[in-house]
């Protein structure tokens, strides 16, 4: 039997479980449903609402844009990004946490369900993927429901951090009123683009600059390394 993607919404609080029981009622998300229940091939991640059980709406303090889950076994988590703690940490995860360390010891822990709960939004805009098959499920109708989140947190938040990491994450940057929130823009953390470009991603010090936006407005900054990881947190 192939792994399924559970679509059950039990675990969601507030308006991300209003959000996304409409969007399932409706043509698109039915019809979304319908081919995943269909699909023959495994489908990541198990759990495609587990980024939104962790972050509530009221305890978003940024948010990170990702693309679609990874698409090998074992790897895909619910979170843009992250990866299961005894998992090899994929290439844009280690560009990710270089420049977290800017300079000092890497995180080694691939698991961000700590950024989660401190209000780090992970999403991506397509939460499915057919194994071995990047983008199977582009343009099936993920992206309605998440863009929808994305200006709903854009719209009745204030303060927000985004980083938006490559082109696909920066067209969504009109949707954001960057007189109410910081907007951090970068190439893709991949090795392909990671290092290129005017908006090289290893250069953009952006966690750095999300700490002193948060510190701003009297916040507390984010612990992207994560306590005890590689001794004294991080913040900066």
């Amino acid at each position: 039997m192939p792994s399924k993607a559970d679509l059950s919404t039990e675990a969601l609080r507030g308006i991300w479980r209003e959000r996304a029981d409409a969007f399932l009622a409706s043509e698109t998300g039915s019809r979304l449903a319908a081919r995943l229940a269909a699909c023959t091939a495994n489908v990541y991640p198990p759990h495609p609402f587990r980024a939104l059980e962790l972050t509530p709406f009221e305890s978003v303090r940024a948010v990170i844009l990702g693309q679609d889950p990874y698409h090998t076994p074992g790897k895909a988590c619910g979170l843009a990004f992250s990866v299961p703690e005894d998992e090899k940490l994929p290439p844009s995860l280690r560009n990710i946490f270089k420049v977290v360390a800017a300079g000092g010891a890497l995180r080694k822990k691939g698991d961000l369900t700590d950024w989660a709960r401190q209000g780090v939004l992970m999403l991506n805009p397509v939460l499915t993927v057919e194994e071995g098959r990047p983008l199977s499920h582009a343009g099936w109708g993920w992206e309605v429901f998440t863009e929808g989140l994305l200006a709903e947190l854009a719209e009745k938040r204030d303060g927000l951090v985004f980083f938006l990491w490559g082109k696909p994450a920066q067209k969504l940057r009109p949707l954001i009123d960057e007189h109410r929130h910081l907007v951090l823009t970068a190439s893709h953390p991949s090795p392909l683009s990671a290092s290129r470009g005017e908006d090289a991603f290893l250069r953009s010090d952006c966690f750095r600059r999300a700490n002193e936006w948060l510190l701003s407005r009297g916040e507390k900054p984010i612990d992207w390394q994560g306590a005890g990881e590689v001794g004294q947190a991080s913040l900066f």
